[in-house]
């Protein structure tokens, strides 16, 4: 998956801790010019921005949903984020397994294992 093109990114397992990934990946796309919508069902905001509690919840004009949260959370999250039909899915190292990569293979939808959407931005 290429990551042209992209300017609306959800991102799931998005975080209020300066030293989680989920916070780190927030700020470093945010100053590169993307529009960041955060996941995460613990919070109403992050950053200033409205935080959704669910992928159902998200706009449907995203451009791809990157998955900062570990394996075994994910693939729910996977689940119900191809079931509200979104189709670009990124998985930061760590996020991907191959239950969820299995689960992928069965539908059309283009994502995107190992590689970092902080350095591939």
């Amino acid at each position: 998956m290429k990551v042209e093109g992209f300017e609306k990114i959800a991102l799931v397992g998005a975080s209020k801790n300066p030293a989680k990934y989920g916070n780190i990946i927030l700020k470093d796309l945010l100053k590169k010019g993307f529009k960041v919508l955060p996941v995460n069902p613990n919070y109403d905001e992050i950053e200033g921005i409205r935080c959704y509690k669910s992928v159902e919840e998200l706009p449907k004009d995203v451009d791809v949903i990157v998955f900062v949260i570990p394996p075994k959370a994910c693939l729910q999250a996977v689940k119900r984020a191809v079931e509200t039909g979104f189709k670009k899915l990124w998985f930061q190292p760590g996020a991907e397994s191959e239950e969820i990569r299995e689960f992928l293979e069965s539908y059309n939808v283009d994502y995107s294992f190992y590689r970092c959407i902080m350095v591939e931005t």
